[in-house]
């Protein structure tokens, strides 16, 4: 009988955001894929789960997919976890869950912690309706891609890295325009959570005048919907002659 593939998330920052279901499952499984195992053992440690450690990472997994899939079809429960977040949410995850769902192996996701729905949430822009880009394109393809954002309405979110949030702060204010509010949230769920709401570019002087720490979360508002401007305009024009 085959196994399952268990997709663990784990805390972001606070370790109080473990679930005791995560705990549990990690404690059950046969093998805990990790994206290092340094970072996992730390944590694994914390919670008294000593189950077996393999690592599985995005220079990897190409690799190792399909031999974790034969041995969940042997029999084996196998859990994945990440550094921090839920898995396959830009960290390792996608291809071994795809391997997996292909074979018709039983796939089972344990909601849990990821850094953009608290950095949404806080940010006070719409959240019905959002769209997640994750890390943009270094090189080839970002200059495209902003320019395809630029007249997205919805609210956006972006990953970034302290070392090129400044850079990326002025790029987005280039194409979406100087005055776009974004919402910068630094440390999510750690002792020093911030967050920083204003304009792009008034949020970019400040972290060149403030140098940033830790993981960060880009919320941009979304452009203006045109059509709904359109509407509601005609709409008081048409009540200004009743």
């Amino acid at each position: 009988m085959a196994g399952i593939l268990y997709i663990v998330p784990t805390p972001v920052g606070n370790l109080e955001d473990m679930t005791f279901r995560a705990i549990r499952i990690l404690k059950e499984a046969d093998l805990i894929l990790a994206e290092d195992t340094r970072t996992s053992s730390v944590l694994l440690k914390h919670f008294d789960i000593k189950g077996r450690l393999e690592s599985h990472h995005k220079f990897n997994e190409h690799k190792t997919a399909s031999m974790i899939k034969e041995r969940i079809l042997a029999g084996l429960n196998v859990a994945l976890i990440s550094d921090a977040g839920t898995p396959g949410i830009s960290d390792p995850g996608f291809l071994l869950v795809r391997t997996c769902a292909q074979e018709g192996i039983e796939i089972q996701t344990l909601p849990g912690a990821t850094a953009f729905v608290p950095a949404l949430v806080s940010s006070g822009y719409p959240c019905d309706r959002f769209c997640f880009e994750g890390f943009l394109p270094q090189k080839k393809g970002r200059q495209t891609r902003l320019q395809e954002l630029a007249h997205e309405t919805r609210t956006l979110i972006f990953y970034e890295s302290p070392y090129r949030l400044v850079k990326t702060l002025d790029q987005l204010a280039e194409f979406f325009g100087a005055d776009r509010e974004c919402s910068v949230a630094r440390e999510i769920s750690k002792k020093f959570e911030e967050h920083r709401r204003g304009s792009l570019t008034e949020v970019a002087q400040w972290y060149r005048e403030h140098e940033p720490k830790g993981e960060i979360v880009i919320i941009v508002a979304g452009a203006p919907d045109k059509k709904k401007q359109k509407k509601d305009f005609n709409h008081d024009k048409k009540d200004l002659f009743e």
